[in-house]
């Protein structure tokens, strides 16, 4: 027998290190080629560690949320061949052998009996209740994908509600901030430390763009993609930067450098199960409603089901936020570094409104946008929110030139 030392893989784009977020096997397990080891997180991106090989692991080289650089020892396998000297103690920071667990009657197990699915799908099937011991992967090597969860619920109907005893509780959980969570917790630590914020709220009324957005929704809603608001106000943003392009750039602090962007490239936060995403809709001045409806649809699906790429979550240049129905009455949101500017969409509600001297109903939401106060001014903010409002409260001249 032979020791195979697998190491942490070059993933390429100059990175030099990635934080351990999920190991999938344990010291012991039977591994086949092509197995899914690990899960490691770059920036935003999850990637998924293959093994190059067939046979047992004897040790893993890091804990859960360990920072690892590119080349280290990720994980000794040992694989039928030539003999090899086993290692000896399994070296600092490795994890010991312990027996091989019970195999599983399920297909597409690991040599532990553990199912094979991707972080997302672990993610959805233990917040529907469901043990992936249960599931039958219909993917490759019998992967357990999200129609399989779909279809195993569909069976067994929906899920009880947890119950909690009448007692009071003393138990407590203790949570590792690690990945998503973790990369999060860190970027909004640096925009808060590093950038001075100062908010502006200003109440938009959408009654005619809501008006319109539903006509144009019931006469192509079979051949093109469904518009939501999120479309028109990225359409107000490209309109609105073009005369004040101070809020659609990046500033580098310690370079001493803002970059005024012609190209407007829209982050969109979203949120997923693993935490808060940001994929980027590019070139939005050159799209229609429809295309950036279509795009902002495939983003949001990419980045909650885990597969959004390094290129869909970096580059963004003016980043909007919204809560949709829990957008409440105003919000502080917090700037995207190295952008300037983020635009906080609150909920839309019915309130009467004096219009012409009568009291009229009318859709109303807040617009609460947040900006650097080191390079946009207060004037300029307001400046640019009183544009984003005019365009937004007359939908039509979001299509004059």
């Amino acid at each position: 027998m032979a020791v195979h030392v697998i190491k942490m893989p070059d993933i390429g784009e100059g990175i030099a290190e990635v934080e351990l977020v999920a190991w999938h096997v344990r010291p012991g397990d039977t591994v086949v080629e092509d197995q899914v080891l690990a899960d490691v997180m770059t920036d935003k991106a999850t990637v998924e560690i293959p093994s190059p090989v067939v046979g047992q692991v004897l040790a893993l080289g890091g804990e859960i949320g360990q920072v690892m650089a590119v080349g280290s020892e990720l994980m000794r396998i040992e694989v039928a061949g030539a003999s090899a000297p086993s290692p000896a103690g399994g070296g600092q920071g490795w994890g010991q052998p312990q027996p091989p667990s019970r195999p599983s009657p399920k297909g597409g197990r690991g040599g532990s009996g553990r199912p094979i699915a991707s972080p997302a799908v672990r993610r959805r099937a233990w917040e529907l209740g469901i043990d992936l011991q249960d599931v039958a992967g219909s993917g490759t090597a019998g992967r357990i994908m999200q129609a399989d969860l779909d279809a195993h619920a569909a069976t067994r109907g929906a899920r009880e509600p947890l119950s909690r005893p009448p007692e009071e509780r003393q138990d407590e959980e203790v949570v590792p901030v690690v990945g998503l969570r973790r990369r999060i917790a860190q970027k909004m630590q640096e925009s808060k430390r590093r950038i001075p914020h100062f908010s502006y709220v200003e109440e938009v009324d959408v009654t005619e763009l809501q008006a319109l957005r539903a006509s144009l929704n019931a006469k192509w809603s079979v051949q093109r993609a469904h518009l939501t608001l999120l479309p028109f106000l990225a359409r107000a943003v490209v309109l609105a930067v073009h005369e004040f392009p101070q809020v659609n750039a990046r500033f580098d602090d310690e370079a001493g450098l803002l970059t005024r962007h012609g190209a407007v490239h829209i982050g969109i936060a979203t949120q997923t199960q693993a935490g808060l995403m940001v994929p980027v809709l590019r070139h939005a001045e050159a799209r229609d409603l429809w295309s950036s409806a279509a795009e902002i649809a495939r983003l949001a699906e990419a980045a909650r089901a885990g597969k959004a790429t390094r290129a869909e979550l970096a580059g963004s240049t003016i980043t909007i936020t919204s809560l949709g129905a829990l957008g409440g009455i105003a919000s502080t949101p917090v700037i995207n570094h190295p952008e300037v500017a983020i635009i906080g969409v609150n909920r839309i509600v019915e309130r009467p409104v004096m219009r012409g001297g009568a009291v009229v109903p009318r859709q109303m939401m807040n617009l609460s946008s947040s900006f650097d106060h080191r390079v946009v001014d207060g004037q300029l903010a307001a400046g640019f929110v009183q544009a984003l409002r005019g365009l937004l409260e007359c939908p039509a001249t979001l299509f004059v030139p």
